[in-house]
């Protein structure tokens, strides 16, 4: 269902680029709007309420650009305060369901695509920017990535970012076990035994939060099954109960019965998890690019341990029906406007700011793969970025996280199976047969 799109989106994207040269604040949550009289112009004073998750810290390079662009926007319109409430991925996840409750959505906040907004587009949360996508901002996304945010042929979410999820490795404890970047799954799995022999964690992951998790069973679906058997699958036209789809399940629990995951995994965060990495104490660590900052221009953490990280794509299967060019990634966050905003007008003009800003502050201020186009021809970029754009260039197919794809209910359960088939509570033919009904129910 999603291969064609992607692929078509990747393509666009990867000729954009050759073309081109290849203080944290907090409020309540709420719509408050400040109309308390005018500032010198004469212009009325507004307070709109942005509420995101870029944290001080985990994703200072994200952080310091969105400080960056409020500041400017603020300078050049200077009745307008913007408020921010920041949050961490989880937490702005949680803080979004109980404010969507009580239609008290702040005036901009952070979404994701698909099936994450569509219940909030069905509840009249998120309001229409189509405006902005066929006015100053027409022509600068790249093809086919707003359509992500698109219900019933309207937007409710303009891209920031457009993502693919690799291996990251420490190069450094690969060369002292003298380890060789894995090819096959073969390969993958003897890399896991020698570093496990050795007491080094193999793979860092926190699948508290669950779609963490989701990646590695993707992966394994892909590469057993093919894109296409996964992809009718999360759609529904097809089942989780291919045969080699359950293998997959199956080889989840292969891998926790050989420690490749670092010890409590099923109780760390994604944060706690990633530390793991950044520590040096875990071999290995998938995630998203949107993590390239903190290996690349995230000055908080030391130049030697940023040089020593690589990646990886994920291996083949023997026997499989995968592609090893084939990923698991899709356009990444954007930004919506409260449908019950006392101050739209004015959120959506900061949203069409900050879209048009972030695409030109966030390739070389924190090494982020924008969802705009950008002229990269002038820019001197890390070579990890570089490396990933290359790759990019490759790719077979991109498949839409799971949890993403699906409605709200059906990725509840696929999230849930998740933790439950990592932490062998399910057996892996149970975890297809409730995928399908989940899904079956949810369509």
């Amino acid at each position: 269902m999603f291969k064609k799109k992607w692929t078509i989106l990747l393509l666009t994207l990867c000729l954009a680029i050759i073309a081109a040269g290849c203080g944290q604040k907090s409020n309540n949550g709420g719509n408050e709007t400040s109309t308390n009289g005018t500032n010198e112009s004469g212009a009325e004073k507004v307070t709109v309420n942005f509420m995101h998750l870029w944290p001080e810290g985990v994703s200072a390079g994200q952080n310091k650009i969105v400080n960056q662009i409020i500041t400017e926007y603020q300078k050049e319109h200077p009745n307008v305060t913007i408020k921010q409430e920041v949050l961490d991925n989880e937490q702005y996840k949680n803080k979004l369901k109980v404010l969507s409750a009580s239609n008290q959505l702040p005036d901009v906040g952070v979404t994701w695509a698909a099936g994450f907004l569509q219940p909030y587009v069905e509840g009249k949360l998120f309001t229409p920017l189509d405006d902005l996508v066929s006015g100053e901002l027409n022509g600068k996304f790249v093809n086919g990535t707003t359509e992500a945010y698109a219900v019933d042929g309207k937007t409710y979410g303009l891209p920031l970012e457009f993502n693919i999820s690799p291996i990251y490795y420490n190069k450094a404890i690969f060369e002292k076990y003298k380890l060789e970047v894995p090819q096959t799954y073969e390969q993958f799995k003897q890399v896991v035994k020698t570093l496990s022999e050795n007491g080094i964690a193999p793979i860092t992951l926190g699948n508290k939060d669950r779609w963490t998790g989701s990646l590695w069973y993707m992966y394994l679906a892909d590469r057993f099954a093919g894109q296409e058997a996964l992809s009718s699958a999360i759609s529904g036209s097809g089942s989780f109960k291919d045969e080699n789809l359950v293998k997959a399940a199956s080889e989840v629990q292969a891998l926790v019965d050989s420690n490749a995951f670092v010890k409590g995994f099923n109780g760390l965060s994604n944060e706690e998890a990633k530390s793991e990495f950044l520590n040096s104490k875990a071999a290995m660590y998938m995630m998203g690019t949107w993590e390239l900052p903190n290996f690349t221009t995230n000055e908080d953490i030391p130049q030697e341990f940023r040089d020593s990280v690589g990646f990886f794509k994920f291996p083949t299967v023997e026997g499989g029906k995968g592609d090893i060019n084939s990923w698991v990634g899709g356009p990444g966050v954007g930004l919506f406007v409260s449908e019950n905003s006392k101050v739209k007008e004015e959120s959506k003009a900061f949203v069409q700011y900050f879209v048009e800003k972030w695409g030109e502050q966030s390739v070389t201020g924190a090494g982020v793969i924008p969802a705009t186009k950008v002229d990269t021809s002038t820019l001197d970029l890390p070579q990890l970025y570089v490396d990933l754009f290359n790759e990019m260039n490759k790719a077979s197919s991109i498949t839409l996280f799971a949890d993403v794809q699906m409605q709200a209910s059906a990725a509840e359960t696929h999230l849930n199976l998740i933790q439950s088939l990592f932490g062998k509570a399910v057996a892996p033919e149970k975890f297809s047969e409730e995928h399908d009904a989940a899904i079956s129910k949810g369509n």
